[in-house]
């Protein structure tokens, strides 16, 4: 089966915030349940797709990944836990890439997954935090990528 990746379209934004909160909730279970299905909808229904370009990877009729970006950051990349590893998060992060000069992304510091992923790819590590000024009050690491 092929990887068609595509701008997401309003009416997805359902199919990403699953995938959001598969991924988030598998790999950060301790935060699970910070917010409900529905107010994960609202925020991709409105400010997500207001403020960036949300792209996906589909496989067949299921979306697997997703990333959100604007100019200059990366809001949020996700792939489904058991589609990581397969090359779609960094097929995602290329096309940013692309179509940005310079990135920069937040991740929690204790996403060791995600931190190797960035850090593979050439992203820099330029700040950490005690998590004080993030919903979720977990530390985390600001990551900075410049072409």
């Amino acid at each position: 089966m092929g990887v068609e990746v595509r701008r997401l379209e309003r009416a997805e934004e359902v199919e990403a915030a699953r995938v959001h909160r598969t991924a988030f909730d598998e790999r950060l279970p301790s935060l699970a349940g910070l917010h409900t299905p529905d107010e994960d909808r609202a925020y991709f229904e409105g400010p997500l797709f207001d403020a960036c370009e949300v792209w996906g990877a589909w496989e067949g009729a299921t979306l697997s990944a997703f990333i959100a970006f604007r100019d200059g950051w990366i809001d949020q990349l996700y792939v489904l836990p058991e589609r990581q590893g397969h090359g779609l998060g960094a097929r995602l992060l290329d096309l940013a890439k692309q179509r940005q000069a310079e990135l920069r992304l937040w991740t929690f510091q204790r996403n060791r997954l995600a931190r190797a992923f960035y850090e593979a790819r050439g992203f820099v590590l330029t700040e950490l935090t005690d998590g004080s000024r993030n919903e979720e009050r977990d530390p985390d690491a600001l990551y900075v990528w410049r072409r």
